[in-house]
């Protein structure tokens, strides 16, 4: 996992609840852990502050290592187009992230892990690399074999939670029909913070 330690700290650092222990804690807990957590005094954000905030919360979202993300951000510049669309163009086609959008998975943390431990298939090949590219027209579907374990979990995918994903939510497959928008993503960030953090 790229994530280590307590996860529920890293919600209440935030504010955003990615899993459902975090948002039940979260609902009883608001403030940021620590001994000043309840000190309600507002702060004097600097810019350099907000951005790494920024970088941190886009970091968490996908479960990838600080290098991961500036890798991500340094391809992101040597590609057309603008540098916060395509840097989340690049995470969200993460094979780890598709799954969590097809609603394959609860978290990221899960989706990490079914791919991970070979779980998932993309266009009918086992792929066990969260980092994976996917490509418009691929097609990603979850192990057959894979399929009862995902039941008990009473998982339910919803049909076509995204506008670039088509589910088959009976089926447990999914195919990603263009790259993905930045206002369609379902993120918690600001992504041109990320990019002018990056470009000091």
């Amino acid at each position: 996992m790229s994530t280590i330690g307590p996860k529920v700290k890293l919600a209440r650092r935030f504010g955003v609840g990615w899993t459902p222990k975090s948002i039940r804690i979260l609902e009883k807990r608001s403030t940021p852990p620590g001994q000043h957590g309840t000190d309600h005094r507002p702060a004097r954000d600097s810019v350099f502050k907000r951005q790494l905030l920024q970088k941190q919360l886009l970091r968490c979202q996908y479960n990838i290592r600080e290098k991961q993300l500036r890798n991500y951000y340094r391809k992101a510049l040597r590609s057309r187009g603008n540098y916060d669309e395509r840097l989340i163009q690049f995470l969200e086609t993460r094979l780890d992230a598709l799954v969590l959008r097809a609603g394959f998975a609860p978290t990221i943390y899960a989706a990490r892990q079914y791919v991970s431990h070979g779980h998932v298939q993309v266009n009918g090949l086992r792929v066990n690399i969260p980092s994976f590219a996917v490509k418009p027209g691929d097609r990603i579907s979850m192990a057959p074999k894979s399929w009862n374990f995902l039941k008990t979990l009473n998982l339910s995918p919803v049909p076509n939670p995204v506008a670039y994903l088509q589910v088959q939510p009976d089926d447990f497959q999914a195919q990603l029909l263009s790259m993905p928008h930045v206002a369609e993503v379902p993120i918690i960030c600001e992504p041109k913070q990320v990019i002018e953090f990056y470009s000091r």
